[in-house]
């Protein structure tokens, strides 16, 4: 995979600045990074040469541009894509069991390992995720895809593996879901509710109790259609 864009020092420049904001977690996980014009300002670059980079990153699986939305973070690291690739062979049913087994076992993880850093970041995106307006380009996002909550159950986890499989598996999820060949059991007030549930049992350090509210969250978070 190749590590850096093959053009100017300065795109090379600006892909590190891209990723350095990235990894700090400065743009969490699926949220939308700058515009292309603020981005052009914030670093001192043209056009091309930010394109050039994000294109880079995208092609590491750090960042996905999404037509008329925006681009948003996938991953704080460089995806392996021969995970993706090779998880696409399989049915959607198996897919969803393997993403099952993993969530299943970070949130037990992410109960006993957790940390008030982590307690602060799961909060704040459950508050946020309250505030999202329905019809908004960022509300049609967390439809598609489910948000940073479970990527920063992951990383609470401490298990730099079990978070680089779910980031593996997700770019096969995300286009099976725009597919419209998968679909979302419940609405987003349930998913509030739902995570809720899984935060309040990481708070406790519940491990039990949050793998029983992290079953229930998946048993309607994504269904194949048909």
């Amino acid at each position: 995979m190749p590590d850096r864009p093959t053009g100017s020092h300065k795109a090379v420049d600006t892909l590190n600045f891209l990723k350095a904001r990235i990894a700090r977690g400065d743009w969490p996980i699926n949220s939308r990074i700058p515009r292309e014009p603020e981005l052009m300002a914030l670093i001192g670059v043209g056009k091309s040469t930010v394109r050039e980079a994000v294109r880079a990153l995208a092609s590491q699986g750090m960042l996905e541009p999404i037509k008329g939305v925006g681009t948003f973070v996938r991953s704080r690291t460089p995806v392996a894509s021969v995970v993706t690739d090779h998880l696409a062979e399989y049915s959607l049913e198996e897919v969803l069991v393997y993403r099952r087994a993993l969530e299943m076992e970070a949130v037990r993880q992410a109960a006993v390992r957790r940390t008030d850093e982590h307690l602060d970041l799961l909060r704040a995106v459950c508050e946020r995720d309250l505030r999202i307006t329905a019809g908004t380009p960022f509300a049609k996002e967390l439809g598609e895809t489910p948000g940073s909550f479970h990527h920063l159950v992951f990383e609470a986890s401490g298990n730099r593996l079990l978070a680089g499989l779910y980031v593996a598996v997700m770019p096969v999820i995300r286009g099976a879901v725009r597919a419209g060949r998968l679909r979302h059991g419940a609405d987003l007030g349930v998913f509030d509710a739902d995570h809720a549930a899984i935060l309040g049992a990481i708070e406790e350090q519940d491990a039990v109790a949050a793998a029983v509210a992290m079953a229930a969250h998946l048993d309607h978070d994504l269904v194949v259609v048909g």
